[in-house]
């Protein structure tokens, strides 16, 4: 995987989305009160097959912690990634919130 992936934050539509290989991965979001609520990830198998999930949702968490937003992942797939990497990321999680 070669490709600098670039996120775009969709507001209309209240997802981070990227196109990789001319398909559209995107991780949906609600938000409220300075959080961010990571509610599904779209990515097809594919892509995932080519390791392109943990650079997505990495690019989607840096673009939070650059807006100083909490996140919630409600997503089961962003959870799991905040789990596998939970020093990086814990400081994103809202006080008193474990994952």
């Amino acid at each position: 995987m070669k490709t600098e992936l670039s996120i775009t934050d969709n507001e209309f539509l209240r997802q981070f989305e990227s196109e990789i290989e001319g398909e559209l991965a995107k991780i949906e979001y609600s938000s409220q009160d300075r959080k961010i609520f990571l509610t599904k990830l779209v990515m097809s198998d594919t892509l995932k097959a080519k390791g392109y999930l943990e650079p997505f949702i990495t690019k989607v968490l840096d673009e939070i912690r650059a807006r100083e937003t909490r996140v919630m992942p409600t997503s089961p797939a962003v959870a799991r990634f905040m789990r596998k990497h939970r020093r990086k990321y814990k400081d994103l999680l809202p006080v008193g919130i474990n994952i």
